[in-house]
């Protein structure tokens, strides 16, 4: 037997026993709880590219808020930016983004990079793990192929490689790491054995072993793609019965009462889950000569909902007799989702851009995102929560708590000096009380 598959065979045990140690990969919105809940088991080495990140961490800072700074003070994981201390470890768990380009197809770029930054430090009997979202056959066809060129070692008898989709929902403190079911695969059925045992170690509610690493990608992808088809399908309702002067919030109570009701809401899906994931499957798809018909179609919905919501706003303006190039519009969010500083792919760029076409300059406020984060990514620089107070109209684009429990008092604060009928409230969530809303006399309108 070869000394890597002693080793292999061995990795389990001398991880438990902190004879060897983990890498954790990329120290996002998933690298970050990973390395923590493993770091309560085993060793754990915390690698990012990001100087910056890396002495945020070391300062006891949570960038992520995922697992919060007195976690980040007390736990054990090694932070480093340096590739060479990749080395110290035997089993690599990777998470980095996997984005789309500008046109929809796949970047692989951070994915290629990372693996051959661990192709350069791989070591004879140590097992890499993915968990970024791709399409079936990258693992094998793209990262593989990287790890054995940069080591020199050959996978399956020098190294082992296995995938394991991120699950974790940002901003979610129910569904968490340890309570989501973990898909599992490797190249072999031994390093599924062993992938899944190291998994174990942190998750409660036990892994699932796919039979093999394209069933294990497929899985994620899909998974994804039948989210953003379900709120496609919403957001199809919900500018349908806008035409109908239907309220849509109505009709899904209405419909929700009913057991088997899948319970899907419209509004605007972005982020770095189900706004890309569809594209990584529709890319593959493509490249097999089939077209979509369903999942694009959902996608093109999806993206379209930021243009639709802008145009209501101009709709709202001008029924209130505003001058459209003058309105102060106001924008509550832009982060992706609800409680959470990601502003990834963020769809309430989508309303800027299209306010933005009708000259209108929006304000926007959101005490959850970074303001670094908003100007890089978008070039809008967020003003403070408690400067609004002569608005025309405020757009409530993000579900944050802070939004939810406004008082009718502090609404009234944030706009000028017009006739409540004159003050417009778009609620792209529904998540004011909107019969309270509309009897003091605010112009209402929601998804």
């Amino acid at each position: 037997m070869k000394e890597g598959n002693y080793q292999m065979m061995k990795l389990y045990e001398r991880l438990v026993n902190k004879g060897e140690k983990i890498s954790v990969v990329g120290l996002g919105y998933v690298g970050m709880p990973i390395a923590v809940a493993f770091a309560k088991k085993v060793d754990v080495i915390g690698f990012d590219l990001s100087k910056q990140k890396i002495e945020q961490y070391k300062s006891g800072i949570d960038p992520t808020n995922e697992v919060g700074d007195q976690v980040i003070r007390n736990t054990t994981v090694d932070f480093t930016s340096e590739p060479s201390k990749l080395r110290d470890a035997k089993f690599h768990v990777v998470a980095v983004p996997t984005p789309v380009n500008a046109d929809k197809t796949p970047d692989l770029t951070p994915i290629e990079g990372v693996s051959r930054t661990i192709g350069r430090n791989l070591t004879e009997g140590s097992i890499v793990v993915y968990e970024s979202t791709v399409y079936p056959g990258v693992t094998e066809d793209v990262c593989i192929p990287i790890l054995e060129s940069e080591s020199g070692l050959k996978c399956g008898i020098d190294f082992k490689v296995g995938y394991s989709p991120e699950r974790i929902n940002p901003g979610d403190k129910v569904h968490r790491l340890e309570n989501i079911t973990k898909i599992v695969s490797g190249v072999d059925q031994e390093s599924l054995a062993e992938i899944a045992k190291v998994y174990e170690l942190i998750i409660d509610v036990g892994v699932h072993r796919a039979s093999n690493i394209k069933v294990a990608e497929a899985a994620k992808v899909v998974e994804n793609s039948q989210r953003d088809i379900n709120i496609a399908f919403m957001n199809e309702l919900a500018m349908v019965f806008d035409r109908m002067g239907v309220d849509t919030q109505e009709v899904v109570e209405a419909m929700n009462t009913k057991w088997n009701a899948l319970k899907f809401t419209p509004g605007l899906v972005g982020g770095h889950c189900i706004g890309v994931d569809p594209y990584y499957f529709l890319y593959e798809a493509e490249k097999l000569g089939y077209h979509s018909q369903i999942i694009l179609s959902g996608r093109k919905i999806n993206d379209g909902m930021g243009a639709f919501i802008a145009d209501a706003i101009i709709k709202e303006l001008i029924l209130a007799n505003k001058v459209v190039k003058q309105a102060k519009v106001a924008i509550l969010g832009i982060t992706f989702k609800e409680n959470c500083p990601d502003t990834r792919n963020s769809k309430v760029e989508d309303i800027i851009q299209r306010l933005n076409h009708y000259e209108i300059e929006p304000i926007v406020v959101d005490p959850y995102a970074e303001s670094k984060d908003a100007k890089s990514e978008y070039g809008v620089d967020l003003v403070p929560f408690d400067t609004i107070n002569d608005a025309d109209c405020l757009v409530f684009a993000v579900a944050h708590d802070i939004f939810k429990n406004i008082t009718t008092e502090r609404l009234d604060s944030m706009f000028g000096q017009h006739p409540n009928k004159e003050k417009i409230i778009v609620d792209v969530k529904s998540i004011l009380d909107k019969e309270k809303i509309k009897k003091a006399g605010y112009s209402y309108w929601s998804l």
